[in-house]
């Protein structure tokens, strides 16, 4: 993550016509990111100061917890963010010390679904993971998303079990 600009990692933010695929920045608290997280999942409104603190938690974490968004510089400044993917890179003892990125929080805003946002970012979020040296990129979704990831590359493999807290 940065706050100013893309890391190497992520390569050079990608536009397609109007929107552009890049790392969260720090300003995206006030692009609506909060609020199209809470399309996916509770996420209560956090302050400037809270949202920076977490921001920088995850800073710390450089290369291994990627925030990509999408962005649509055109829009009104808080809906400006239609998108999010995070990648998660797990470092393992198998495989000989390797990696598996793990992608999670993938959103598109409701009034802006159809037009292939969500197939960029996480396809980027792939892309990434395989410079950085994965063996594997997996995730979790529901039943009814299945088809869409197929279309992002993804197979059905195994069964998901979770503990929530």
């Amino acid at each position: 993550m940065t706050s100013t600009s893309p890391e190497p990692a992520a390569g050079p933010a990608e536009a397609d016509g109007a929107v552009l695929i890049r790392r969260l920045e720090i300003a995206d608290r006030e692009r609506g990111f909060l609020p199209l997280l809470a399309q996916l999942s509770s996420c209560p409104d956090l302050t400037a100061s809270e949202f920076a603190a977490c921001f920088a938690d995850l800073a710390a974490l450089g290369d291994d917890h990627v925030i990509l968004v999408a962005e649509d510089p055109a829009a009104a400044p808080e809906r400006r963010i239609l998108s999010t993917g995070c990648l998660f890179v797990e470092r393992k003892f198998l495989r000989g010390g390797g990696k598996v990125g793990h992608v999670e929080d993938v959103v598109v805003d409701a009034a802006a679904r159809g037009r292939g946002l969500g197939l960029r970012v996480v396809r980027r979020l792939v892309e990434i993971a395989k410079e950085a040296g994965c063996y594997k990129v997996i995730l979790d979704c529901t039943p009814d998303l299945r088809a869409y990831y197929a279309k992002c590359g993804f197979v059905e493999k195994g069964v998901q079990m979770a503990v929530y807290f």
